[in-house]
């Protein structure tokens, strides 16, 4: 959950790898063509055959040349959301990965792992929350912002009434879900020093526990990042927050509180990059 996630909220929180298939000319992989309309069998095996080599290009899509590029004839070829392109960053700043790519895939990269901090349960931790916003925000915006997430994070009527302690800790016997799990990424806006990047995700947040009064609940939404090139790094400076796009929900029942705690601790997240 995000600092936006109950208050609609503003100012607080490319190119793609490619693998070429050549496909064999029509003589060399089944002999004369000319029999093949005579053979409902074999035009069955042809059929089969082409949609198992574009499965096997689609699997391999980020096996191949995976040179990162901003510009308009990669786009074209690519998708918003497909899950292929740069490698995960590898370097970190605490438990956040830091260091983009200073690409259109770099921005998304960031937009979407810096959300996952910013929703977390650790930003309801004074010091965690301290070590997230100066992590994710441009240095001048982060030392504005703090004094308003501690105003709202701290607030003990806040807490108490999502059910935490003064500390943001869950109570005895229950545990705290405060996830975000992205779903896609497109870019609004890109320059070189700037970037606009939307991030469309669903997030668990709750207590989980037989004493709870606020179990863990989904809910969608897509929130706009505002992001600055700084000292290497894109950092946020901005951001907007709106509902949705909700899918419809499926008669699935739901787990219970001993699952859904078991589950938080034994899953962890992931370190996002296009």
């Amino acid at each position: 959950m995000s600092l936006g996630d109950d208050h609609e909220s503003s100012g607080g929180y490319g190119g793609t790898g490619q693998t070429r298939t050549r496909l064999p000319d029509s003589g060399d992989a089944f002999g004369d063509p000319r029999r093949r309309s005579s053979s409902r069998s074999l035009v069955t095996v042809v059929g089969v055959v082409v949609l198992l080599i574009a499965a096997i290009a689609f699997a391999n899509r980020g096996d191949g040349d995976t040179e990162n590029s901003g510009s308009g004839s990669d786009k074209a070829e690519s998708s918003a959301t497909a899950p292929t392109g740069a490698q995960p960053v590898k370097s970190k700043t605490g438990d956040i990965a830091t260091g983009y790519a200073h690409t259109e895939q770099g921005a998304q990269s960031a937009a979407t792992n810096y959300g996952i901090a910013l929703g977390s349960a650790d930003m309801y931790n004074l010091e965690k929350r301290h070590a997230i916003v100066s992590t994710v925000y441009a240095p001048d915006v982060a030392a504005a912002q703090l004094p308003q997430f501690d105003q709202v994070y701290s607030k003990e009527s806040f807490l108490e009434k999502l059910g935490l302690t003064k500390d943001g800790a869950a109570p005895n016997g229950q545990t705290f879900v405060s996830r975000v799990i992205p779903v896609g990424t497109k870019v609004t806006s890109y320059s070189d020093s700037t970037a606009s990047v939307a991030l469309w995700y669903t997030s668990l947040f709750g207590l989980s526990g037989e004493a709870s009064k606020n179990p863990v609940t989904e809910s969608w939404y897509t929130t706009t990042y505002q992001l600055k090139w700084v000292d290497d790094d894109w950092k946020v400076t901005d951001f907007t927050q709106k509902d949705g796009p909700v899918p419809v929900g499926r008669d699935q029942r739901a787990s219970t509180s001993e699952d859904m705690s078991k589950a938080v601790e034994e899953y962890g997240g992931f370190t996002y990059a296009r």
